[in-house]
């Protein structure tokens, strides 16, 4: 897929709709440490910010073809993207509670293009149903 960076970056920061916004703590590809980042989440992209006031994200996760799942080997209130396939990375994310990394993990979790794919369709037999009554 190509993606136009300067786009991306524009689409990051602009006033289109925020599906979620917080502070999680990331772990590094090649330092495993965690780096507290901003993240913002916008349909199936999940950008993320060294802090909130960056106008320029550092990174951008693209939400298709990856489960949301527990890091349970991980620290307390871990949480992994996870691409299937191979060479694909996973992403390992801290949230700051319990009840954070719930909201986190379900908001990830409905934002690919398969979640709102399914969702349409069940829209659509409840309103076949509907108009089946009349």
């Amino acid at each position: 897929m190509k993606i136009n960076e300067k786009n991306l970056c524009a689409f990051a920061i602009s006033a289109t709709p925020i599906d979620k916004e917080g502070y999680l703590n990331k772990r590094g590809e090649v330092n495993k440490n965690f780096q507290r980042r901003y993240f913002v989440l916008k349909g199936n992209l999940l950008f993320y910010f060294d802090r909130k006031t960056d106008k320029e994200p550092v990174g951008v996760i693209i939400l298709e073809g990856c489960t949301i799942e527990l890091a349970e080997d991980e620290e307390q209130f871990c949480f992994k993207i996870e691409f299937h396939g191979t060479n694909n990375r996973s992403y390992v994310l801290g949230a700051d509670s319990q009840e954070s990394m719930e909201q986190w993990m379900k908001a990830l979790a409905c934002a690919g293009y398969d979640y709102m794919k399914i969702m349409v369709a069940d829209l659509q037999r409840q309103l076949d149903d509907i108009d089946g009554e009349f």
